[in-house]
């Protein structure tokens, strides 16, 4: 299968069996189960595990367009995936050749789906704010580390077999590694799943809490060992990773301003989609030109994408008039939707641009 091809399969995919449920898989873990299998049955979550080991590893233009495309027609599902293709991604870059020969090829054979679960790095100096104390922390064992602490998010549960975490180092070092994603209590350890939380948006995601005590990460089982501020640094270099979701979820705005439009037999409303997919054409047209571009301008592309794909999302509610407050309509998701894509990542250098851009 070509690179192209992909992108054709995945549309195919997405517009005959995504498409019709897009509002039950919003809400409902089954359903959203069905359609991450669908991916995976089509060898769609193993784009970023290198040829290798039995993936496509399709280069990163093709991979935005892909994730442009999931992000258009399931907020969740685009969601879902991009946390299986971060973990991926991190794994594949790993110097632990076993750890790879052996989960990269599970991944590939659709045997395997990973989650992530270190946002809590990017608190101040990976610090929680009422305790002083690292949210979960490593100490040097034999052969490895004991985790402990509580991991505040992780995406995933019951649609994932394992997950990434981190935990702090006593020197401020942080080290990666994968862990079930289970409720499980052995001899070297114990780690407990928190309730799935009640999201308002993308709720069949099922993300939870994990709280581990004393558990045992095994020398085989670690990913990486990152310098003090590697979150911050990383966080640097991919201010615009989220961008091809966003421009997703502003597309999928558009499909509902469009299509309300059409069965309204309104001029008004075909006019101001057109306006609005002109700014989604500049925005894109930059984001393909961003390579170098500053920080300072990558963060206000990044800001103005988010401020469009809340405009959009309202502007599809505006249209659709009151049938857009009903749980099955999707200008309702694709507002909620566009509440995610706005805290995705979120740093303090993303919220002050998005917060400028709000204000200006």
């Amino acid at each position: 299968m070509d690179f192209q091809e992909i992108l054709h399969s995945t549309e195919s995919y997405l517009k005959e069996c995504v498409v019709p449920r897009a509002e039950v898989i919003d809400g409902d873990s089954e359903a959203l189960k069905i359609a991450v299998a669908g991916l995976e049955s089509r060898s769609l979550l193993a784009l970023r595990v290198p040829q290798k080991w039995g993936g496509a590893e399709i280069p990163l233009p093709i991979f935005y367009e892909y994730q442009e495309l999931t992000a258009r027609y399931s907020g969740a599902l685009a969601f879902l995936q991009t946390q299986h293709h971060s973990a991926t991604a991190m794994l594949a870059n790993s110097d632990n050749e076993m750890l790879k020969n052996i989960y990269l090829r599970a991944i590939a054979q659709k045997e395997l789906r990973l989650g992530v679960g270190f946002s809590h790095l990017r608190r101040s100096s990976s610090r929680a704010s009422l305790t002083g104390k690292p949210a979960v922390t490593a100490t040097p064992a034999k052969e490895g580390y004991l985790l402990s602490g509580k991991v505040p998010w992780i995406t995933g549960f019951g649609l994932f077999q394992k997950f990434i975490v981190a935990a702090l180092l006593p020197d401020n070092r942080a080290v990666f590694g994968l862990l079930p994603f289970a409720n499980i209590q052995r001899e070297y350890g114990k780690i407990a799943i928190g309730e799935i939380m009640q999201l308002i948006a993308m709720n069949s995601t099922n993300t939870v809490t994990a709280t581990l005590d004393n558990w045992w990460l095994q020398e085989s089982e670690i990913i990486a060992v990152k310098p003090v501020g590697w979150i911050a640094e990383n966080d640097s270099k991919n201010i615009l990773n989220f961008l091809p979701g966003t421009f997703g979820c502003i597309r999928s705005g558009l499909d509902a301003i469009a299509a309300t439009a059409t069965a309204k037999n309104s001029a008004s409303m075909a006019a101001a989609c057109q306006k609005l997919e002109q700014k989604l054409d500049r925005l894109k047209q930059n984001f393909r030109q961003s390579q170098h571009s500053s920080k300072a301008e990558q963060l206000a592309l990044r800001a103005a994408a988010i401020d469009l794909a809340v405009r959009c999302g309202h502007a599809a509610v505006v249209v659709s008039g009151g049938a857009a407050n009903g749980t099955q309509h999707p200008a309702g998701r694709v507002y909620r939707e566009a509440l995610v894509y706005t805290v995705s990542g979120q740093t303090k250098d993303v919220t002050e641009a998005a917060l400028d851009r709000i204000v200006s």
